[in-house]
């Protein structure tokens, strides 16, 4: 039986994949459910398994390719069976590798004019170089560091979403005295009881919890929060799901599990698939404020600053306490400034008056 190795949709946003590598030859035996290519998606790198047991007859994408979501990669026939005859994949002609196309791309240079010196004269990042020296206008490098997996991914992902959605960012100062001294209690961190803070907000304010498809807002009916994590491979965003279905101890829980794996590489696609929401944290590199990019399909992005003492003015005294700055960046077809601020007020209370979000 003739069965296509296909490229998998792995979010509502994938609309193609880059074929990595393969695991397997032309002619070599498989066995359903093995790995036998792995494929670059907008989030991670992502192996696929062979949906039926044979002989991998037909490599139809090669290495470095972009292939269109459920088109073919492959095709696996019984040893004896004839191969049918198949159409070309539907994918970028120019076969060149990943560091070759961002090169490029960058340049602003022609893959199609340039004579590929790799196997099968694939085009590699060395060809791209030869040619700006050639054009002179590539400086001394000390250090190449490639642009692949997560940190391809998460460029590709955050240019898209400042060129598409009009981002709009707006920041309150909060008092977290009180969240302070509930942390203590409860033994968790300021992000467990943020992500709990923003899942109710979110449920009382839903045109924030929501994605923009062609003429249509859709919101969401479940509450998943993303939470920014930086690994070693790049930034990677874990999905808290039904965030507001849990209490802070759950959230810290599951939280913690989710940032270990992240940093080991060892998340699942549906912890990293489905989020309506992200939180970003930069609070522990010494930032008070920034603006974030949306995290596409999604509608707004919290930033969050340090905790930090401050002098403040209460009942006309200068008191020290400790505030953090929160910027929420939204698109600004979905929502305007004034539902936006309500929103933002929302989690501001929620922070200042903790105990609401032990109930």
């Amino acid at each position: 039986m003739v069965t296509n190795v296909l490229m998998p949709r792995l979010s509502l946003t994938m609309k193609e994949g880059t074929v990595v590598q393969w695991f397997k030859k032309e002619g070599e035996k498989v066995e359903k459910g093995e790995p036998v290519v792995e494929v670059l998606s907008e989030k991670v790198t992502y192996e696929v398994e062979a949906p039926a047991s044979g002989v991998l007859r037909k490599i139809l994408a090669e290495e470095g390719m972009d292939v269109p979501v459920a088109e073919t990669l492959g095709i696996i026939t019984a040893p004896d069976e004839k191969l049918p005859e198949v159409a070309e994949v539907t994918g970028e002609r120019i076969i060149a590798s990943p560091a070759a196309k961002r090169l490029a791309r960058e340049h602003d240079i022609d893959l199609a004019q340039i004579r590929g010196t790799g196997p099968e004269g694939r085009i590699v990042e060395e060809d791209v170089q030869r040619i700006l020296r050639e054009l002179e206008v590539v400086p001394r490098v000390r250090e190449v560091i490639p642009l692949t997996g997560i940190r391809k991914t998460a460029a590709e992902r955050v240019s898209a979403s400042a060129k598409r959605a009009p981002h709009s960012t707006i920041t309150m100062e909060v008092d977290m005295s009180d969240t302070a001294r509930l942390r203590e209690k409860l033994q968790v961190s300021y992000t467990d009881v943020l992500v709990k803070a923003v899942a109710k907000a979110l449920r009382e304010h839903a045109i924030i919890n929501s994605t923009l498809e062609k003429d249509a807002i859709r919101i969401f009916a479940d509450v998943n929060i993303g939470v920014a994590v930086a690994t070693d491979r790049g930034l990677i965003v874990p999905v808290i799901r039904d965030a507001d279905k849990k209490s802070i101890e759950e959230i810290s829980s599951s939280l913690r599990e989710l940032v270990d794996r992240a940093k080991q590489g060892n998340l699942s696609k549906e912890e990293l698939t489905g989020g309506t929401f992200t939180i970003t944290n930069l609070g522990m590199y010494g930032v008070d404020e920034f603006t974030p990019i949306i995290n596409p399909p999604e509608t707004a992005i919290l930033g969050v600053g340090r905790v930090v003492e401050r002098p403040v003015v209460k009942d006309k005294e200068i008191v020290v306490k400790p505030v953090m700055k929160l910027s929420l960046s939204f698109d600004h077809r979905v929502v305007d400034g004034a539902p936006a601020a309500e929103f933002l007020r929302e989690v501001k209370t929620y922070l200042e008056e903790p105990s609401s979000l032990l109930r």
